[in-house]
């Protein structure tokens, strides 16, 4: 699975949020300033060419759908993150957040709670 442009992302969340979406749809959610409905609706077919949409024609006008979830592109971009910028360890990752975002006591024992849980599974 290829990575998103920033503007492919911006708009599959759109179309995460949303599911099923038609072009107009997806124009209405989009911060200002808006693209060009052309813009938009060529960026949409690219990621229909991508394997991330799928539509469903209804005359002229198409419904598109996500094929790839929010979650199976997040698992790729996050492994991917951890390789290239974390030396491939979570444990740097979680060091980073702690050191450079100042985690609170509570989000750090949220944290350990969440470790303690999963390695119950």
């Amino acid at each position: 699975m290829e990575k998103l442009t920033n503007k492919e992302e911006e708009i599959m969340q759109v179309i995460w949020q949303l599911k099923k979406v038609f072009v107009n749809d997806i124009l209405e959610e989009m911060p200002e300033p808006k693209p060009h409905y052309n813009t938009l609706s060529t960026i949409v077919r690219l990621l229909e060419e991508k394997g991330f949409l799928a539509h469903k024609s209804y005359g002229k006008s198409h419904q598109y759908y996500p094929i790839i979830s929010l979650e199976a592109y997040r698992g790729v971009f996050v492994k991917d993150s951890i390789k290239k910028y974390f030396g491939n360890s979570v444990s740097n990752l979680v060091n980073y957040f702690v050191k450079e975002e100042e985690l609170s006591q509570t989000e750090i024992d949220e944290l350990m709670k969440i470790i303690e849980i999963n390695q119950k599974k």
